[in-house]
């Protein structure tokens, strides 16, 4: 029983930039590394349609800081607001108590 190899990221985008880039052909590509046509095939596929997202990257990346930052901001104001009502419960419960309600 024959196992399958598993390829590492690096060497399919090796793989698929050296067809792109013209230094080599698929079939001698296949031959080489001693693969499947059809495999290469779907990873320079795989390769294609993501490539828009390595750019994208740093919008998303942009809009998270963002979100973040603004998160962080809530959580301060909101200790703020729960320090201060921890310090006023006590006089409050002791105006309250003066009063007789």
């Amino acid at each position: 029983m024959r196992t399958r190899r598993a390829f590492t990221a690096e060497f399919k985008a090796g793989v698929v930039i050296e067809i792109l880039t013209g230094t080599s052909r698929l079939a001698q590509v296949c031959r080489k590394y001693g693969i499947k046509q059809q495999l290469v095939t779907r990873w320079k596929s795989e390769f294609l349609e993501r490539a828009p997202e390595v750019f994208a990257g740093n919008a998303q990346q942009q809009v998270d800081q963002e979100r973040i930052a603004e998160l962080e901001r809530m959580v301060g104001r909101l200790t703020m607001e729960n320090d201060i009502l921890k310090k006023a419960g006590p006089l409050l419960s002791s105006v309250r108590g003066r009063n007789g309600r």
